[in-house]
């Protein structure tokens, strides 16, 4: 495969032996390789059962590697960082994420590129933003900016949804 451009995003609440989940998540841009660009960590609250707070960020990854491998290996880098496999959304050592990738859309039965999810996540787009401002999702055709921008928008209360 020629080389091509994945947006990553990285997610810790636990801590490993790196430290606290801002050094893991620092040691985790470290492992991966091919990082053209990284985001600031961004601290988070977290979404589900969890109570613990969240560190964020997001990394720009040059590779050869095709989806499925790529998978793979952030796979192994989360294992190697720790992480068992347990609760969803629950507190974890390391989360990597493909968000997107330069070849647009990819579907396989155990991945969905780009993320089904990252749309509505500001810990996901915020740090996104920060590094690829001007990509693409290739399904609307807006840039994370402008993904990051709607998220951040004040939305106007409903008053007739709002009464009890």
């Amino acid at each position: 495969m020629q080389e091509a451009t994945y947006l990553i995003a990285l997610g810790s609440n636990r801590r490993s032996r790196h430290g606290g989940p801002r050094a893991t998540l620092a040691a985790a841009m470290a492992a991966l390789p091919g990082v053209i660009a990284a985001a600031p960590i961004v601290e988070t609250a977290p979404i589900g059962p969890s109570r613990r707070r969240f560190a964020n960020g997001a990394v720009l990854v040059r590779s050869n590697l095709p989806p499925p491998a790529m998978l793979g290996a952030l796979k192994a880098i989360e294992a190697g960082f720790g992480r068992r496999p347990g609760q969803r959304w629950g507190a974890r050592v390391l989360d990597l994420d493909i968000i997107l990738w330069a070849g647009g859309i990819f579907t396989a039965r155990s991945l969905a590129i780009p993320h089904v999810a990252f749309r509505a996540r500001d810990f996901v787009l915020s740090p996104a933003a920060a590094i690829a401002p001007r990509w693409r999702d290739p399904v609307t055709g807006l840039t994370l900016a402008q993904l990051a921008a709607r998220l951040a928008r004040v939305r106007p209360v409903d008053r007739k949804r709002a009464r009890p």
